[in-house]
């Protein structure tokens, strides 16, 4: 990974935890996700303030039998594909929470 990517979690969703899967509702179409245990902890780590690559390193990695350069490779993927649906926020600057208006420059 050459660049840093921060992670926030969208204030434009409602989200419910069931057992080791999240379920989460984007406004952005109405539509309904469920993530599975390693995407509910990457979307519960996504705090804005933590890069990516330390939530693969500190979560992922530690929980789960996968490799650190397969890891941030699937992070990275999962992480653009949940922005494309409104349900993270990605970013290469910390991201403020909460911030409205610089949330709605992030991508």
């Amino acid at each position: 990974m050459n660049k840093k990517l921060y992670v926030a979690r969208s204030p434009r969703i409602a989200a419910r935890q069931l057992g080791e899967e999240m379920l989460v509702m984007s406004a952005q179409g109405s539509t309904l996700f469920t993530l599975n245990q390693t995407a509910t902890v990457l979307w519960q780590a996504a705090d804005g303030k933590t890069t990516l690559e330390e939530i693969v390193e500190r979560r992922i990695c530690s929980e789960f039998e996968v490799t650190p350069e397969d890891a941030i490779r699937d992070a990275e993927d999962l992480a653009e594909d949940l922005a494309k649906h409104g349900i993270l926020l990605v970013s290469e600057i910390p991201i403020p929470s909460r911030d409205p208006v610089l949330q709605e420059q992030i991508r």
